[in-house]
């Protein structure tokens, strides 16, 4: 994930921070309040004000365009928006779920780099060397803290509820391959593209901050609601926080699929009860 060349000193703030974090709030309207007039309304709001940006830098030939980066991160969300959201494991809403989610990463990496000929998006798997030992740890820690909190999570909360009842060999299936797809997903979107694109304008915590609010809103409409944002909050700005130390895709969609290999359990234990109630410390409801 590099900086753009003309970019030695990316700023926290700037006239860029308008129009970016306009796009950004276009997520919350989207999937937390599902108002999508006000979600295209920030998103044209947001390309409009990054126009004049970019017009108002015109001399700076060096400096990648802000209307076209945030015009990217507007398209995947436009994609994702097109879909109810809600988890669920029959046919149809997995087809949706591919299309729309898959539409959302492809699209915006086809437009860089076949329209805009750039490679402001880039997937490095193999990023970053090999993994250190506090990598290590920390993907041992990431079972352990999930184990920890999620039981508690998902059971008191009752959050629980906003996935489908997984009481039979097929729907469990399902509903493994959903959640890790959908993990994959995450990084390849709110990471490799949110976050890689915000960096080119913005300093890593500002980047981060704003790829945060767009993470945190999908969450909220896929079912993390009630306090869940304390928990999706703090992952969501670890995850920029990792990439940016390891350089490596492979890294964080490990630590993502690890953390949704506890929700996975979880959510099986919680509709099943008695199943799974000697591996998790809280009883399934």
């Amino acid at each position: 994930m590099k900086t753009h060349p003309g970019l030695a000193a990316r700023p926290v703030v700037s006239a860029s921070t308008v129009p970016a974090l306009l796009v950004c709030l276009a997520a919350p309207a989207f999937f937390v309040v599902l108002q999508p007039w006000l979600g295209w309304t920030l998103l044209v709001l947001g390309l409009i004000s990054a126009l004049g940006v970019d017009r108002w830098r015109v001399g700076e030939e060096t400096r990648p365009s802000l209307a076209r980066d945030l015009s990217l991160i507007a398209l995947g969300l436009v994609v994702v928006s097109l879909i109810d959201l809600k988890a669920e494991l029959d046919n149809l809403a997995m087809l949706r779920f591919t299309l729309a989610l898959g539409g959302a990463v492809l699209l915006p990496y086809l437009v860089s780099r076949f329209v805009y000929r750039d490679h402001a998006i880039r997937f490095p798997w193999r990023g970053g060397g090999r993994w250190t030992t506090f990598q290590w740890v920390w993907l041992a820690a990431v079972l352990v803290l999930g184990w920890l909190i999620l039981p508690f999570y998902f059971i008191t909360s009752g959050v629980y509820t906003n996935w489908p009842v997984v009481d039979t060999p097929n729907l469990i299936a399902r509903l493994f391959v959903g959640v890790g797809a959908v993990g994959i997903w995450d990084e390849l979107f709110f990471i490799c593209t949110c976050f890689a694109l915000l960096r080119r304008h913005f300093a890593d915590v500002s980047a981060n901050v704003l790829q945060m609010i767009v993470f945190v809103s999908f969450l909220w409409e896929l079912g993390y609601r009630a306090w869940g944002p304390v928990l999706t909050i703090p992952f969501a700005l670890l995850q920029g926080y990792i990439f940016l130390r390891t350089r490596s895709l492979t890294y964080v969609v490990t630590v993502h699929l690890l953390f949704d290999a506890v929700v996975f359990g979880v959510l099986v234990h919680a509709h099943n009860p008695g199943l799974l109630d000697a591996l998790f410390l809280v009883p399934a409801p």
